[in-house]
């Protein structure tokens, strides 16, 4: 059935947000929630996958995205099929309603620095899903998406420790915890979720 909503979509011109095969929906960069591990260990990067994978109520792990979730098997949702694979893909509900894909990539620090983890809706995905840009600006901007990802990363902190979540369009590597060292920017073209004594602080974009 799934399988035939698809193709009706794709033979009368519509584009599906949820759609693996679409190619559009793959397209542009990606609006992220950009979380620093606070470690280069395996079982740390795990707790955090798991935990977003959980508070974000991923629907499925595949690795592929030439084929639907109903045209491959599922894969692990693991930090070696992140190593095998390099991404992983599933599909997740907006706070507007609309189902979209999602993926999740893992940037390894090595012995020098962090890890990330990096969960991002693709902005091809968002456009067909007609979620709205913020006009006048070089980059995309939405304070819907910003402020689902913000709830998305205070759910897994309450889970698994982190040492910084940055939220926004292309935001991976763009600052780190150390940098920051606990002060949050004045003046922020990007989301922040900075852990603070008792709890984690949200420093939405403002400029």
């Amino acid at each position: 059935m799934a399988e035939l909503l698809l193709s009706v979509l794709h033979d009368q011109g519509m584009s599906n947000p949820a759609a693996f095969r679409d190619r559009s929906n793959w397209s542009g960069g990606y609006y992220e929630l950009a979380i620093e591990v606070g470690s280069t260990a395996d079982a740390d990067l795990q707790a955090l996958l798991s935990a977003v994978w959980s508070a974000a109520e991923v629907r499925g792990s595949f690795a592929f995205t030439d084929r639907e979730p109903e045209e491959q098997e599922p894969v692990p949702c693991t930090v070696a099929s992140l190593a095998e694979y390099g991404h992983l893909h599933g599909r997740v509900r907006l706070p507007t309603g609309r189902l979209i894909v999602c993926g999740c990539v893992a940037i390894r620090g090595g012995d020098d620095s962090s890890d990330w983890l990096d969960f991002y809706i693709p902005d091809g995905a968002l456009d067909n899903a007609g979620v709205a840009q913020w006009d006048g600006r070089p980059f995309f901007r939405s304070a819907v998406m910003d402020d689902w990802l913000a709830s998305i990363g205070t759910a897994v902190f309450d889970r698994v420790r982190f040492s910084l979540g940055v939220i926004g369009w292309e935001v991976s590597g763009c600052t780190d915890a150390a940098t920051l060292a606990g002060r949050l920017p004045q003046e922020r073209s990007i989301g922040y979720l900075l852990p603070r004594e008792g709890g984690l602080q949200y420093g939405a974009a403002n400029d």
